[in-house]
């Protein structure tokens, strides 16, 4: 059998007061018809990355709305592990594709998953290229099963796509962050577009009082009395973190005492992570005002919640990205972002909200410097941060457009109401939104947006998005 990470169960009532209540009313009323249904959630690990984070706040509440729902892990071995980084790796563009060898190392460990995978479900959902061949390699049964890849693969290495397109063939749904990331030729008819969320009660970002913060991050060696910029991430190369310390460079020659916090975490099925901490120490070995934490080192979500409080800026310098939670995460807290105009960044930033998208190195520096001499200007952008992710990046939205789509795919009896089947969602980033939000006349129907980039960019292509499904 597959590894089950237990997560217990939590109320949505928790987040009144905190999430705005037609979200809460909404997603309760569209859980309504899964009642009873089993559900069941696959990836490769249950730390270290943006996916466990997702699943560990979710599911949780998924079972407190009466969705019986498990968790579970693939096993592989470090071989396999490597091979996955290197489909990961090539799924976002990267040139070297996976060997014959390679490929069977990946196929014999799907086969092992997939005959470990015993039990029956209503809904399997495969979480990025680790287990998505656990489909092609066991036995389907009557569960829907659904393929939900958090990863920019819009321009994958051509070699190592057709390799997983033929084994992504049988899957009733695909889930993307955004329709950019969709492959033209995926072999899978029903594609939604469902942005990730975070969650605002989980220790990373529930409400921390300043002094308890400055305290956590007093005891690890931060000087207040200095300005802080952070970047938190994987240690990835395409977080770029060998780029955020050149553009502290730059900026430190306009802020000499500044100091930059790189703060990261080492997952299990991410061999490449250990290589890239070392090549960032390395780099900032005769560097006194740069600081590089783990979570091997003591570092966890308390204190990466103090990091997002406390720093003047946030960094996200991605090159490539999936979604990159931690924007949102940094947001949530009213601080300001300077964040690499990459894959869902701009969407999280929508409308000038929350910080300065760039696109170089220089880009970056300049920024840091502009925003550290106009506090005012960065609180303000902090603030407007906030209020977005409020409204479209909390976890209960998430559930709610989720709840829809396994709904839509049947295996249950009930259906949903007229209010929840009927609900608008924007055709560009695929989110739910209220009635009241950007709006444009198309073909005789109003089309609902969540920001004014949206409508822009369904404006410039309208037949592009309203082909993949989103209801007006």
């Amino acid at each position: 059998m597959l590894h089950t990470v237990e997560t217990g169960v939590r109320s949505i009532e928790a987040y009144r007061g905190v999430v705005p209540d037609e979200i809460l009313d909404g997603l309760i009323e569209a859980a309504e018809p899964l009642r009873g249904a089993r559900v069941v959630h696959v990836n490769a690990t249950a730390y270290g990355g943006g996916v466990s984070e997702l699943l560990n706040a979710a599911v949780p509440l998924w079972n407190g709305l009466g969705v019986v729902t498990d968790w579970k892990l693939i096993a592989g071995d470090d071989a396999f592990f490597r091979v996955t980084k290197k489909l990961h790796n090539a799924l976002q563009g990267a040139a070297e594709p996976l060997s014959a060898a390679e490929r069977e190392v990946y196929l014999a460990n799907a086969e092992k998953n997939a005959r470990a995978f015993e039990e029956r479900y209503d809904y399997v959902v495969i979480h990025d290229p680790q287990p998505a061949a656990m489909l092609a390699r066991g036995r389907r049964n009557s569960a829907r099963w659904i393929w939900r890849c958090h990863i920019d693969t819009g321009e994958p290495n051509a070699e190592d796509w057709q390799f997983l397109r033929g084994l992504l063939e049988g899957y009733d749904a695909a889930v993307y962050t955004m329709r950019e990331f969709v492959p033209p030729d995926l072999p899978i008819g029903n594609v939604q577009i469902i942005p990730p969320a975070i969650d605002p009660l989980s220790p990373k970002n529930l409400e921390l009082p300043r002094h308890l913060a400055h305290q956590i991050l007093a005891w690890i060696g931060i000087d207040f009395e200095h300005p802080l910029v952070t970047q938190i991430s994987r240690f990835d190369r395409w977080k770029d973190p060998l780029g955020v310390i050149e553009a502290y460079r730059i900026a430190r020659e306009s802020v000499p005492n500044l100091q930059l916090a790189l703060v990261g975490s080492m997952a299990l099925d991410d061999p490449e992570g250990s290589e890239m901490y070392r090549q960032v120490c390395a780099a900032t070995r005769n560097e006194p005002l740069i600081r590089v934490f783990t979570n091997l080192t003591g570092v966890s979500n308390i204190e990466v919640n103090a990091f997002q409080r406390l720093s003047d800026l946030v960094v996200q310098k991605s090159i490539r990205e999936g979604f990159g939670l931690v924007v949102s995460e940094a947001l949530w807290k009213g601080t300001p972002v300077i964040a690499g105009r990459a894959g869902g960044i701009p969407l999280q930033m929508a409308d000038g909200a929350g910080g300065v998208l760039v696109d170089s190195v220089a880009e970056c520096g300049a920024s840091i410097v502009r925003l550290l001499e106009d506090p005012d200007a960065a609180r303000a952008l902090g603030a407007s941060g906030r209020e977005r992710v409020r409204h479209r990046f909390l976890l209960p939205r998430l559930l709610f457009d989720f709840a829809k789509l396994l709904v839509e795919l049947g295996g249950t009896e009930r259906r949903p109401t007229a209010a929840v089947a009927q609900a608008p969602r924007d055709p560009v980033c695929g989110m739910t939104v209220a009635h009241d939000t950007f709006k444009l006349a198309h073909d005789g129907q109003i089309v609902h947006f969540c920001s004014e980039e949206c409508r822009r960019r369904f404006r410039k292509n309208p037949r592009r998005f309203l082909a993949g499904g989103a209801t007006p």
